[in-house]
């Protein structure tokens, strides 16, 4: 959804693609918390340390921004299901998502909860899989599609779900198949048990050919509205 310029959103949505170079690690490191180094430490294929660095680096960065303080002093806290919260006053509700090659960051400010997930577009998903999180009815729905559309629509249906499920803040512990979608003139539609709550607004948020990226927003405004940029590291490496 597009905003006017004197239109403040109620989500913004930031997308990143990072550089992966060890100059601009250590500027990213600098920010983080001394538990969140300890963990990109625990990494054991350098992509997924890159990917961990980059997306808690972003969402300091955007966190700060919102706040008015430093990335160094956002204090992030973390919940039984592993979902982070500011710890502070007044914090927007936000959701982090990450997928190599790309970290998305969702921060909403008048909204009850978000969640987005981004997942590589060429992700095998293989049936076996499917059966796990699709229900009856969504697998009937991918097998009607053309043979070439059908591996990113299950990626995109995956993605839905997992936004969903991260707006919730219970990830994987409630079965992926309880929540079942469905298609209105394009536009995702989240149910479960049957029944559709209107109070839910999913999208699927144009992020490349590499990549899949889903929101996920339960508001009791109609179509909140919802800004898209991509980030430009604007800090200055180190020598």
């Amino acid at each position: 959804m597009q905003q006017s310029e004197n239109q403040l959103a109620a989500i913004n949505v930031v997308l990143w693609r990072y550089a992966e170079n060890d100059g601009d690690q250590s500027n990213w490191m600098r920010t983080l918390s001394p538990n969140e180094r300890e963990r990109a430490a625990t990494y054991r294929f350098d992509r997924d340390r890159t990917s961990f660095i980059a997306g808690r680096y972003l969402l300091r960065r955007m966190l700060s921004a919102h706040a008015g303080i430093q990335p160094g002093e956002v204090v992030l806290l973390a919940d039984e299901h592993g979902r982070l919260a500011f710890d502070r006053r007044d914090a927007p509700q936000f959701s982090l998502a990450n997928a190599y090659g790309l970290v998305a960051v969702a921060v909403a400010s008048e909204c009850e909860c978000v969640g987005i997930d981004c997942e590589r577009a060429d992700a095998e998903i293989e049936e076996a899989a499917l059966v796990t999180y699709c229900s009856a009815d969504e697998r009937r729905w991918l097998d009607h599609l053309p043979i070439r559309e059908r591996p990113r629509a299950a990626v995109a249906l995956w993605a839905l779900k997992e936004s969903h499920l991260k707006a919730l803040g219970v990830g994987l512990s409630e079965d992926p198949r309880n929540i079942t979608f469905s298609w209105e003139d394009g536009t995702p539609v989240a149910a479960k048990g049957g029944t559709a709550d209107q109070a839910w607004h999913h999208h699927l948020i144009e992020g490349g050919s590499q990549h899949v990226i889903a929101l996920a927003v339960r508001s009791q405004c109609a179509l909140p509205g919802i800004r898209v940029a991509m980030f430009q590291d604007d800090i200055i490496p180190s020598e």
